[in-house]
């Protein structure tokens, strides 16, 4: 309410509740104008009601929302359901222009200035998370593998004879479709094996580098968050690779944003070599919906560069949900998330450990990965070629969500590249194994009833007991009662599914 509108306000009710009132109002108001002032993340969270009292103001601004508006395009927010309105806070416009996602747009002064205060706030917590000298980033309505993409189609504009893009195995389809889809070809380089981990073999990035020649490769393209017993790529290392043979550098750090080891990593990266462009989930790091990523970099012309590829407008979904997210956490409450999931991940990685040795396997030593852990199945395989995957399926049936049953042996062809040992990140890893991860948002609680099931699982395995007659404590207390035959084709749907690799990617 404006002061003449308050005004008006004391002839009908009292001027001292009014007054109040206002007083009220002008705290709310206050909050929204620091955001706008500094572009950062609040320290304190907000309260709903500023929130939605913020977004309101910005949905005014845009035209489909004002009063007698006479709109005679193609494309003028209109909407026909008002619960789809609702939903979108009548933010209908999206983001960006055809020619630019970080353009303004004439008709949605609220949409666009939405856009450009969602991408400060997350260039300042990706500062807070550990990256601080990153200078720019900007959400893409867009997962990770597109995103990757579009950081690929970039770069051919700067260098059209580059071909081929180097990348250390990791066995997730996105991220090596990401170069396929992009037209290129992408270069395996076979990870080695040190101890338990999986770890980038420098000596063969270098040599192939040397062997197809600097200017014909666009790229390298490394990862940091990742699914043990692989790790963390060596970005120290990769980066002054990079910047030795004049070869751009886009890491995929998916899930790496709730890690401050993933986020040193690059930024030391940065400080001593090179890194183009870093890209990271917005659904595994901040707890939204999928179907949105940053890209991130240290060079803001390059970033801009990155944005002005992508076609069209797009939702701002993505950017509206980033931004509720983050201003109902302040920056206090995120740190606080991650603090939190550092000290389940130790919990896990305890509790994991004694269940492994009570029924005779290890909890393979991953210590570069900050995220994911992996415990051997070495005595479950040497005693039923199945009963690996028929781990996986009765983990799933008890709604374990997230658990990654890794058997040996599996062969995959993606986009026409075999690989062996799909899954594994590696041709020959010595044993199968269970993966779990802590990431954020776990709770001790999810770690505790996870072992509870894993326990039974695997003492049913041994027992030879894998109809579920046995009463496996699940929330209801009320299991279903699953033959022995019907699990069984549950372990072979399970195992085709993994070997496509949609389970737990």
């Amino acid at each position: 309410m404006n002061s003449e509108n308050a005004s008006i306000s004391e002839r009908i009710v009292s001027p001292s509740y009014i007054r109040q009132g206002c007083q009220a109002r002008r705290t709310h108001e206050q909050l929204i104008r620091l955001l706008l002032e500094k572009g950062k993340c609040p320290e304190d969270s907000w309260d709903e009601s500023t929130i939605e009292l913020f977004l309101h103001e910005l949905a005014v601004m845009d035209s489909n929302n004002f009063l007698g508006n006479c709109g005679v395009g193609e494309r003028e927010g209109r909407v026909f359901s008002s619960l789809v309105a609702r939903r979108h806070y009548r933010l209908i416009h999206g983001i960006g222009r055809s020619g630019d996602i970080a353009a303004i747009q004439p008709k949605a002064a609220g949409s666009s200035l939405l856009n450009k205060i969602t991408n400060s706030v997350v260039l300042d917590v990706l500062k807070i998370a550990g990256v601080k000298t990153v200078s720019s980033c900007f959400v893409v309505p867009m997962a990770t593998g597109m995103s990757l993409t579009l950081c690929f189609l970039t770069l051919r504009q700067k260098r059209p004879t580059g071909k081929y893009i180097i990348w250390p195995r990791i066995d997730q389809k996105s991220c090596f479709k990401s170069m396929i889809t992009a037209g290129f070809e992408p270069v395996v380089i076979e990870n080695l094996l040190e101890g338990d981990e999986l770890r980038t073999d420098l000596q063969s990035i270098e040599s192939k580098i040397k062997e197809l020649g600097p200017e014909n490769i666009l790229c390298v393209h490394s990862t940091t968050s990742c699914f043990a017993p692989r790790v963390p790529d060596r970005l120290e290392e990769l980066a002054m690779m990079c910047d030795k043979y004049g070869i751009p550098h886009i890491v995929n750090n998916a899930y790496g944003v709730q890690s401050s080891k993933c986020m040193h990593l690059i930024q030391q990266g940065a400080r001593v070599g090179r890194i183009d462009a870093f890209v990271q989930s917005l659904d595994k790091n901040f707890m939204v919906p999928v179907g949105g990523a940053i890209i991130a970099g240290f060079n803001e012309s390059f970033i801009q560069e990155i944005s002005r590829m992508y076609p069209g407008r797009a939702s701002a979904s993505p950017s509206l949900d980033v931004l509720i997210t983050l201003l109902s956490m302040g920056s206090k409450g995120y740190r606080k998330l991650l603090q939190e999931r550092k000290d389940t991940y130790t919990y896990l990685a305890e509790e994991l450990k004694t269940l492994a040795e009570a029924h005779g396997e290890r909890l393979l030593k991953t210590t570069h990965n900050p995220i994911s852990l992996a415990m051997s199945l070495q005595g479950i395989d040497q005693q039923n070629d199945k009963a690996v995957t028929l781990l996986g399926s009765m983990l799933f049936t008890r709604q374990v969500s997230g658990a990654r049953v890794v058997p040996l042996g599996n062969e995959q062809t993606v986009s026409g590249h075999v690989f062996k040992g799909f899954m594994s990140h590696a041709t020959e890893y010595p044993c199968p194994y269970l993966n779990a991860a802590a990431a954020i948002g776990i709770t001790k609680q999810d770690v505790d009833l996870c072992i509870k099931r894993l326990d039974k699982c695997l003492k049913n395995i041994k027992k030879g007991q894998t109809d579920q007659s046995e009463n496996l404590e699940t929330e209801s207390e009320n299991p279903a009662v699953i033959s022995e035959d019907t699990l069984n084709e549950m372990a072979e749907s399970f195992n085709e599914e993994m070997s496509t690799g949609l389970k737990g990617l």
